[in-house]
């Protein structure tokens, strides 16, 4: 044995550790150009190394090694494949049995999105697995612990099936089938209204979960913001004490308060019931003002305006040239009216004043001029 590995240390192959490492015989052909990939799992059980690796229950490969993850309790184990094998980028790593006391071996398949090629014999050449859009896995890529799972032990059926077949699953389940017949029988129609309303509510529930999600950000964020103004609340909530103790001390004269406003709003409300009929006869006496005012239109403010400024108003200001007002008359006397000639002043004399000079009589009234 001795002699065997330093033959083979010599020829350029992978020194040997021990007979582990020897190939098992009838394993699966690992080719010329055999590449390593690995998978981590939660629990190998009792898996080994040269243990197969199979795709489709075809051995494409073997186990080489088995050690724990760094930084975590899963194992990591580490297979050697056909190189002319190619497996899917998202590929799975099953651990499965070859019988009920059979021995432990990693089976490899496509994603559940990439149809599985049926089972076929085994053959000296391994299948081709179908490439997903994701990709080939490439040499030395790691399965993680999120694609991996393993079959039930041997064991833990037996224990769940003698606990099953002892009494344990089977009373439970006729105690709950029987308290739910209690519960159920001759409420058939209320059962059926509950899971109708239950239906639509977690249908609501459901189409407005954007909304629900939105409104519990803002929650979340409410809560971040008191919790950094934590101080500032507690400064407002001590304020609020001294009041709070106020209002406690006037609580009588808000509860006398509140009873006046009451009676005052019973008198209000009487009030306008007994003097409804007044006021819609007011407001319909009202009615023509209203309406005239409204067909009156823009002569209402036009007129308002020349009377707030007359005597100068916007026309009057037209006539205006500098600091002067010409005022244009056109005067015509009517028909039948006596004229009287113009006045001449005369000149004082000497013993007279122009405070004693007789006044000019006045003009005769048109309407008078023909008596």
């Amino acid at each position: 044995m001795t002699a065997l590995a330093l033959l083979t240390a010599g020829c350029g192959t992978p020194q040997l550790s021990g007979i582990q490492d020897l190939p098992l015989p009838g394993g699966a052909d690992l080719g010329d150009r055999p590449y390593e990939i690995s998978a981590e799992f939660a629990d190998v059980l009792s898996l080994v190394p040269q243990s197969a690796v199979k795709v489709n229950d075809v051995a494409v490969g073997r186990v080489t090694r088995i050690t724990l993850a760094p930084g975590s309790w899963s194992a990591k184990v580490t297979m050697r494949i056909n190189g002319d094998v190619r497996l899917p980028a998202d590929a799975y790593a099953h651990l499965e049995q070859s019988s009920l006391l059979g021995e432990k071996y990693v089976q490899l398949a496509p994603p559940p999105r990439t149809p599985r090629t049926p089972k076929t014999p085994k053959t000296p050449h391994p299948p081709k697995t179908p490439v997903s859009a994701a990709g080939p896995l490439r040499p030395g890529a790691v399965i993680p612990l999120s694609r991996t799972n393993r079959n039930p032990e041997v064991e833990e059926v037996l224990g769940a099936l003698s606990m099953l077949l002892n009494g344990g699953g089977i009373n439970q389940i006729r105690t709950i089938a029987t308290e739910l017949n209690k519960a159920i029988g001759g409420n058939e129609p209320e059962v059926a209204s509950v899971l109708k309303r239950l239906d639509t509510l977690v249908t609501s529930l459901d189409s407005n979960k954007t909304d629900i999600t939105a409104a519990l950000d803002g929650v979340n964020r409410l809560s971040v913001t008191l919790a950094v103004r934590k101080q500032q609340v507690g400064r407002v909530l001590t304020g609020l004490s001294p009041g709070l103790k106020v209002l406690e001390q006037q609580r009588g004269s808000l509860l006398t308060m509140l009873r006046a406003l009451g009676t005052l709003s019973t008198v209000a409300v009487d009030t306008v019931n007994k003097s409804k009929d007044d006021t819609i006869a007011d407001l319909k006496a009202l009615a023509p003002t209203l309406k005239a005012l409204a067909d009156s239109g823009k002569a209402l403010p036009d007129s308002l305006q020349v009377l707030l400024t007359y005597p100068f108003t916007d026309e009057v200001l037209r006539g205006i040239k500098g600091d002067y007002l010409n005022l244009y008359l056109h005067v015509a006397a009517v028909s039948g009216t006596t004229v009287i000639p113009p006045l001449i002043p005369q000149e004082p004399t000497g013993g007279q004043s122009a405070a004693q000079l007789p006044l000019p009589l006045p003009l005769p009234h048109p309407q008078a001029g023909g008596n």
